[in-house]
């Protein structure tokens, strides 16, 4: 095969599972028009049409799906053909794929990630990140890994958590408690200006857990948001009250430019993990990435030491004990099993 026609199969075989030109070119590294021009060059050697396309939507042909059918196995053991040759190299290579949570992002990723590159040189990280309610089917979006809050994962998902254990903390600025008496009961909310973030098309309630009561409030508010920073930079300016990961607030905590509210009922949040679908032929990129994070100690500044790790699917929650010393080097891997039920971000 020749190397232009591998490029135009494998384009094939992005564009069907994007469902997009724009989706699947910036996935494969090239631009749309490159990407156009094979496909028209595929269908004209072929003789026949592969893709339908409108102007909202790009779907294979049934001629399009019985090719699709046979040459996504074939792609795919190229594709790990090409990662055990990588296990030779002196330095690991390719592109490592990663869905991630936006506040993982921030609490996890941002601090290591130029290191990372400079570690390995040869390995370029692509990282999409996704506040998507629900299980992020990683396998389908071809992705290696992704990185959420230890509940949303996926069945049958090779799981490791990579931040501490800490709380879900609603907490407000001494300008806004100036003006508005401090919330005594999580009912009180209901009566104060709330930072709301969405995720999706949804406004989540706010949980709290006080021994064994459990309740989840509508509150209200004038902002809503699907950015982090803005739910905090409005609550240290007094906009109202925000809802958020303790750990990701611990400085402004600390120096007094927020205040916990509502301490007695803050439930736990039981940190990030990264999931992946098995070992065999794990990609190098990800392995190397894996044991990059356990090194440098990702998402460890902020909130202390670790506690057990937790990956929670469906009813059972499977729970590994890290080793005396702590820290990142005593994380082991747990496999989710049952129904997938979850925990936002």
């Amino acid at each position: 095969m020749r190397g232009s026609e591998f490029a135009e199969l494998a384009g094939f075989v992005a564009i069907a599972e994007h469902g997009s030109f724009v989706k699947a070119a910036a996935a494969l590294g090239i631009s749309t028009s490159t990407l156009s021009q094979n496909m028209r060059a595929l269908e004209e050697r072929l003789g026949v049409r592969l893709l339908n396309r409108t102007t909202r939507s790009v779907a294979p042909t049934e001629a399009g799906e019985r090719m699709l059918a046979r040459i996504r196995p074939a792609l795919s053991e190229l594709g790990n053909a090409i990662e055990e040759i990588n296990a030779y190299r002196d330095q690991p290579a390719g592109t490592l794929r990663l869905s991630v949570a936006s506040l993982a992002v921030r609490m996890v990723i941002a601090p290591v990630i130029a290191k990372f590159l400079a570690e390995y040189p040869a390995i370029t990280v692509d990282l999409t990140v996704d506040d998507g309610i629900g299980v992020i089917d990683i396998v389908r979006g071809r992705f290696d890994a992704g990185i959420r809050a230890g509940r949303w994962i996926e069945r049958d998902m090779i799981a490791l958590r990579i931040s501490p254990e800490t709380r879900l903390l609603a907490v407000a600025a001494p300008s806004y408690l100036a003006r508005h008496p401090p919330p005594i009961v999580p009912h009180d909310l209901q009566q104060h200006d709330c930072i709301r973030f969405r995720w999706g098309d949804t406004l989540p309630r706010w949980p709290f857990e006080k021994g064994d009561e459990k309740i989840e409030i509508a509150v209200n508010g004038r902002l809503i948001t699907t950015d982090i920073d803005l739910t905090v930079r409005a609550a240290l300016d007094g906009a109202g009250i925000c809802y958020i990961v303790e750990s990701y607030v611990a400085a402004e905590l600390a120096a007094g430019r927020l205040i916990p509210l509502l301490e007695d009922w803050a439930p736990r949040h039981e940190g990030y993990h990264i999931f992946y679908p098995s070992r065999r032929q794990m990609p190098a990129s990800l392995t190397v990435f894996i044991d990059f994070l356990r090194r440098n100690g990702a998402g460890l500044q902020a909130g202390g030491g670790l506690g057990p790790p937790l990956s929670r699917c469906g009813e059972r929650a499977v729970r590994c004990t890290p080793s005396a010393a702590g820290g990142m080097s005593g994380l082991r891997e747990i496999r989710g099993r049952g129904r997938p039920a979850g925990e936002r971000g």
